[in-house]
């Protein structure tokens, strides 16, 4: 009896050490975490995160903190966690499974299997025989009526002179119509090129940025000073000169056309793609 209670001990006490996988999930750095840093590495503050997702600063803490109470729910969370991720250059599928994983499942996970309902077998109406004799009452009614149009109708022709239809005489009436006057389309606006740009200085970098889209746009000089903050929309653009550099971080690089020192670019990325690119003077790439 001694002995066996003994094993009994060792088993129980074997059975609850935690595995390896629950010691590794442990020592992973949180959601959050993994947001806040990746945001620190980029050179962005919380306000910049917030302004290229339009997800408001004290829940951009909250996330960073690893508090979704405030996302209003977890669909709402997952919207949220995606777009920080974009702005940060992490993969936003990838921390929306870890946060499905921590926090119950997917929705298509949650969704109950759709239950089959049995109606029966489908009953077909019965045809009853044809009414012969409502069929013969409508037909004699067809023609009657069409005898009858066509007497009214032929007196009508001969015994009037003229018609509604018929032209009036020269002169004839005291108003006039006005010619309908058909809008003129304008010209599109032209494109600017690198020929529109005015000639840049060589001691100096000149960046000229014109959006085909909306982004949001940062924008320093070479000390390190801010220019620019801002979205701009589709049709606007902004320019930036300074004698050392040009550092820009870009939301959405498929949405911005640059011309820097009188050079054509093109665009800076892809949609969506966060882009962070450098310019000095006489050199047109990135630096």
């Amino acid at each position: 009896m001694t002995i066996g209670k003994s094993f009994d001990r060792e088993n129980a006490h074997a059975s609850v050490e935690p595995t390896d996988d629950v010691v590794h999930a442990a020592d992973a750095p949180s959601i959050g975490r993994v947001l806040s840093t990746a945001r620190i590495d980029a050179g962005l503050t919380v306000d910049q995160v917030s302004t290229a997702t339009r997800v408001r600063v004290p829940i951009v803490h909250a996330i960073e903190e690893d508090d979704f109470a405030r996302c209003g729910g977890d669909f709402y969370a997952r919207g949220h966690i995606r777009l920080i991720a974009r702005v940060v250059g992490l993969d936003g599928e990838a921390l929306v499974a870890r946060y499905d994983a921590a926090h119950g499942g997917s929705p298509a996970a949650k969704r109950p299997a759709t239950q089959l309902i049995d109606s029966g077998p489908i009953r077909v109406p019965r045809r009853g025989r044809p009414n012969w004799a409502a069929a013969m009452v409508a037909a004699i009614v067809a023609v009657v009526l069409l005898i009858g149009f066509n007497l009214v109708g032929g007196k009508g022709w001969h015994g009037t002179t003229g018609s509604a239809s018929s032209p009036l005489p020269s002169g004839a009436g005291t108003g006039s119509v006005a010619p309908v006057e058909t809008p003129s389309v304008q010209p599109p606006a032209p494109v600017p090129s690198a020929a529109a740009i005015a000639a840049v200085p060589a001691d100096k970098v000149t960046v000229k940025l014109v959006a085909e889209g909306t982004s949001w746009v940062s924008a320093t000089d070479g000390t390190g000073k801010s220019l620019f903050q801002n979205n701009i929309g589709n049709g606007q653009d902004q320019t930036f000169t300074d004698p050392k550099q040009i550092k820009l971080v870009l939301g959405n690089g498929g949405a911005v056309h640059a011309y820097v020192n009188g050079k054509d670019l093109g665009l800076l990325g892809k949609d969506g793609q966060v882009v962070h690119v450098t310019y000095t003077p006489g050199d047109p790439q990135a630096g």
